[in-house]
């Protein structure tokens, strides 16, 4: 075996293990908002989700940005035979960079927390402002020790690290909650516990990395290097990297500092504005879990895209991108239609209350559009454009303060949930757009689209004739959570189930497209036998 053959093997198997390892990630960090919400109540959930944006956009900033562009810039140095004292004097450039940058932002948020409290007009939030605060000075060592392992290929620490923060963070965050109320009953300490939990996941992350640390030779030659265009690579490409990720973090940020400001002032009753916002925030962890798959198609197509883009001989990165396409639309479409279609029942099975289902159904039409623009962002690194996407996702977040502002005095939440919709169908729009032009490359036939609408026209009349048949066995008028559950459990596998077979049978995907997509083997193997020869 040759030792670049071997050197892709390996760079492949270290791409996967970072892949499972940002899913599991992915999903903790949806499913733990569950049990939260049902800890504190829809009140309690308002104050985490109106400080979560703030904290979490640093910790995805650094995660997903800062480290993919220290590891790009010192993998770039490895390539074109540059030392190791070259790589050490960049690597301290940078952590300079981020150790003044995450001082100024330490200061923004401790000191800055009233006002930002009092931007929000809830003056009490400012204490968990404070506490998060904290979590911005793990920046600087955290992206330096992700970079530095994911340049040298060496994937495992840091998938161990980001599986194991986000454990200590969410076992912090319940089993602190727990314990607090049993001495007090106040919603804001609780917010503060479940922020200390996330600062705590940051610290351990950072600690566990530590460990597997390979310590170098003290005495070597000093390197002088050009600082400003490392200091201008390194912002560039991490916002750029990061920016599809933050947007939804932008998003939560603009209804932070407008929903519950409106609601206040259109005459709600403030127990009463924090409770809606709750509500309003429960189809964020909902969002989370149905664009998982999108995550992961991005995750595995921008090494293959890149690697195929660059490639002068076979027909390029055109038929990953047409495949990206096509499943990334295929599963944003079933988890949204699927998701609209139980609400209620999930709604009460997850959050106790089935409170403005109809908003939360609204909310996560989010799914199809982010599920796009997750994986069209990640196409477009590959070919190394990052100006106009950025620019497009500047104004998808400009478009959707301009439709809180318009539609929540009169609509309320459900107009929050619009103008997210608003937002993030142009941003999708404007990237397909783009990338058509960019590649002249035609996504999909006209058969595609008809195949998939004939799969979710078969859900929605197998979930409806389903729904009405248990309605005829449960005839309470109150909906209990264990009904709830029945009806859940019932409907999605049916719906699921009835999408699923429809796309076999009609071979949306061919079964080679199956095999490219993670874990798609037994939908292959399905398919095989639903379309075998009689």
């Amino acid at each position: 075996m040759s030792s670049q053959n071997f050197g892709m093997k390996n760079y492949m198997k270290g791409a996967l293990l970072l892949t499972m390892a940002a899913l599991i990630v992915k999903i903790l960090s949806a499913v733990y908002r569950v049990p939260y919400q049902n800890l504190v109540g829809d009140q309690g959930f308002y104050v985490y989700q109106q400080v979560y944006p703030f904290i979490s956009f640093f910790v995805v900033w650094t995660a997903s940005g800062f480290a993919v562009a220290i590891s790009k810039m010192l993998a770039d140095i490895e390539s074109r035979g540059g030392t190791l004292m070259e790589k050490r004097a960049v690597s301290k450039v940078i952590f300079n960079y981020l150790t003044v940058l995450s001082l100024v932002f330490f200061s923004l948020l401790f000191f800055g927390a009233d006002m930002l409290a009092s931007l929000m007009e809830d003056p009490k939030l400012a204490g968990l402002l404070k506490v998060g605060a904290f979590i911005t000075l793990c920046m600087p060592l955290l992206a330096l020790l992700k970079g530095r392992f994911q340049a040298a290929s060496h994937m495992q620490p840091v998938a161990y690290a980001q599986v194991f923060e986000q454990t200590i963070r969410v076992a912090i965050i319940l089993i602190g909650t727990i314990v607090l109320l049993q001495y007090s009953s106040s919603v804001y300490a609780a917010g503060k516990m479940a922020v200390f939990g996330t600062v705590i996941g940051e610290v351990a992350g950072i600690a566990l990395l530590l460990f597997f640390v390979k310590r170098e030779p003290k005495k070597m030659v000093k390197t002088k290097i050009a600082v400003w265009p490392v200091l201008k690579e390194v912002t560039l490409y991490s916002i750029a990297i990061s920016m599809s990720a933050l947007l939804l973090l932008c998003f939560q940020l603009v209804d932070s500092f407008t929903i519950f400001k409106t609601l206040i002032a259109s005459g709600m009753e403030t127990v009463n504005a924090m409770e809606v916002k709750g509500i309003y925030d429960r189809g964020q962890p909902l969002v989370q879990l149905g664009i998982v798959v999108a995550t992961s198609l991005s995750l595995a197509i921008v090494p293959l895209v890149a690697l195929k883009a660059k490639a002068t001989n076979g027909r390029g990165a055109k038929p990953f991108i047409q495949l990206t396409y096509r499943s990334s639309l295929l599963f944003g479409v079933a988890a949204a239609l699927g998701l609209m279609l139980v609400m209620p029942y999930v709604n009460t099975l997850l959050f106790k209350t089935d409170s403005d289902s109809n908003t939360l159904r609204l909310y996560t039409v989010q799914i199809v559009p982010l599920s796009i623009i997750l994986t069209f962002t990640a196409v477009l690194q590959g070919y190394s454009k990052l100006k106009l996407p950025a620019l497009f996702l500047a104004v998808s977040i400009a478009l959707k303060y301009i439709g809180n502002v318009v539609f929540v005095p009169s609509l309320g939440v459900f107009g929050a949930a619009i103008a997210s919709n608003i937002g993030l169908i142009f941003a999708a729009v404007a990237l397909v757009i783009y990338l058509k032009k960019l590649t002249g490359i035609h996504l999909a036939q006209m058969a595609f689209y008809k195949k998939l609408l004939l799969a979710c026209l078969t859900m929605i009349l197998v979930v409806e004739v389903a729904a009405w048949l248990l309605g005829t066995m449960f005839t309470a008028a109150y909906m209990s959570r264990f009904v709830a559950l029945i009806y859940s459990g019932v409907l999605v596998t049916l719906g699921a189930f009835s999408f699923i077979t429809v796309v076999a049978k009609l071979r949306v995907l061919t079964e080679k497209d199956w095999f490219l997509i993670p874990l798609g083997r037994r939908m292959a193997a399905y398919q095989l036998w639903l379309n075998r020869k009689k």
